[in-house]
């Protein structure tokens, strides 16, 4: 079985040799030094995943993870950056990036969460197609919404956590458990990631009377539809 491919930015030559070698026996890697080859790479080749330092020559990893939103709305980024402070991280997930690894951080660490986008990105057969959510048809293979003019692209977290809700619908959802369901992990960071891409879907579904993502204070949400 051909081995997942990720492309890995990182400009310090000592921490990018620890994290190939570490990964190497796993998973096919290339490595650049810049965020521009690195996005220049991203053009021409098929990656699975996006390993991001943020302090770069040439384009640091916020713009470059935003040029590869702008390709590819699906592909899961990590961010593995040493920028340890609360708004570096929600910015950071704000542009769209699925995770944020704050250095020091283990090589067992890090491969637990590739595998988990990296299973969570090979939809099964057996996820239903589509899905009515208002006006749109919900295609949770392909992250789409669409409807009759348009088709919105959501994010691979995006679309988890709607499809979450979807088979969750009218019911009571514990913070802790769409974390641990969406997530692997329930710490303060990866809460304030819930909050960002629940703030997404309400955009996305503002103008839909009937659709409600209700905050459930001290408990958790409820996605609704009437």
């Amino acid at each position: 079985m051909a081995k997942s491919k990720i492309l890995y930015a990182e400009d310090d030559a000592t921490i990018a040799f620890l994290i190939q070698d570490g990964l190497e026996n796993h998973y096919e890697i290339e490595h650049f030094s810049d965020g521009k080859s690195a996005f220049e790479a991203f053009n021409k080749a098929d990656f699975d995943i996006c390993l991001l330092d943020i302090m770069m020559p040439e384009m640091n990893g916020f713009d470059l993870a935003e040029k590869i939103r702008d390709k590819n709305s699906e592909i899961p980024i990590i961010f593995t950056s040493a920028k340890a402070l609360k708004e570096d991280r929600i910015k950071g997930l704000k542009i769209g990036a699925d995770d944020y690894l704050v250095k020091p951080f283990s090589i067992e660490e890090l491969i637990l969460k590739i595998e988990v986008f990296l299973k969570r990105s090979k939809k099964t057969e057996n996820t239903p197609q589509r899905h009515s959510v208002g006006k749109y048809n919900f295609d949770p293979k392909n992250y789409t919404l669409t409807d009759l003019q348009n088709t919105i692209t959501l994010t691979q977290r995006e679309s988890d956590l709607l499809y979450y809700f979807i088979r969750n619908k009218n019911s009571v959802l514990k913070r802790q458990d769409i974390l641990k369901a969406i997530w692997g992990d329930d710490d303060y960071f990866m809460g304030r990631s819930l909050d960002v891409f629940i703030s997404r879907l309400r955009k996305v579904f503002a103008d839909e009377e009937n659709i409600c993502i209700e905050n459930l204070h001290g408990i958790g949400f409820r996605f609704s539809e009437k």
